[in-house]
């Protein structure tokens, strides 16, 4: 299938790694011209000259952390200058720490509502101006599955990113007329760093090796492993591009079978 995405301009957040930079490569790899975000400088240049030397697309490093409230617009800015527009919009971020309900004051919550909720808000305010100017302007946020079924210890993730899925359909609804279509991915537990790193935090509360934490959570699947980052950014690729041009305000879970309700 010609997924149409040939000479697309594109911004990815969170794309140093795990499942920002399996989209932004996916991208690539169609022939997007992008613009791709993470916190770290050196870590986001790394990777925009790997994704270049890799796929010969022009590859756009952006530092800078998007719970900020002054960045998003900064970042938006820059891309649109430096690709000479925007089509595709990736919001992504790295997910609030793991810990049950009690652990968390409310600087803790309002922590995790600038980097789940408002850094998404703020990144897509920001880029309408330009997405209105584009023929095939798609937006994609980076969920998780446990908007739909919780995952425990994951407290501020299970409850803050279901607003992002609110705000992802309902801007689907309000914004269509425009042709500018607004959809989620729900990824489950897929390997990345980020889930390394709960499944040690798992091992430690447990008192049992990360090899067995991942082994169970695997269980969950009807596959019996969890995803791969490219698994995921097949589906988003997909979803970016203009073949998927009837498709929007739909939550989408890659998740290998690991939500077991049927709606």
């Amino acid at each position: 299938m010609n997924l149409q995405l040939e000479g697309k301009r594109a911004l990815v957040t969170g794309a140093s790694r795990g499942l920002g930079y399996a989209t932004a490569r996916g991208l690539a790899q169609e022939g997007v011209r992008l613009a791709i975000n993470s916190r770290n400088p050196e870590k986001i240049n790394a990777s925009a000259q790997a994704l270049a030397e890799e796929t010969q697309a022009q590859v756009i490093p952006l530092a800078g952390d998007v719970s900020d409230p002054a960045l998003p617009a900064r970042l938006v800015t820059q891309a649109v200058a430096a690709l000479g527009g925007l089509d595709i919009l990736v919001t992504n971020a790295g997910g609030p720490p793991a810990g049950k309900f009690e652990n968390f004051d409310d600087a803790a919550w309002q922590k995790a509502i600038e980097l789940s909720l408002m850094s998404h808000v703020r990144l897509i305010r920001a880029a309408l101006p330009a997405l209105r100017q584009s023929k095939t302007a798609s937006v994609l946020t980076i969920t998780s599955y446990s908007v739909k079924q919780p995952i425990p210890n994951l407290v501020l993730s299970n409850s803050i990113r279901a607003a992002t899925v609110g705000l992802t359909k309902s801007l689907a609804l309000e914004l269509g007329a425009e042709g500018i279509r607004f959809n989620s991915i729900l990824p489950a537990w897929t390997e990345t760093e980020r889930v390394i790193e709960l499944m040690g935090y798992r091992a430690q509360a447990n008192g049992t090796p990360i090899e067995e934490e991942i082994r169970l959570q695997s269980k969950d699947s009807v596959f019996g492993r969890m995803s791969t980052p490219e698994e995921f950014a097949n589906a988003a690729v997909f979803l970016c591009s203009p073949a998927a041009s009837y498709i929007t305000g739909v939550m989408l879970t890659v998740d290998g079978g690991m939500y077991k309700g049927t709606l």
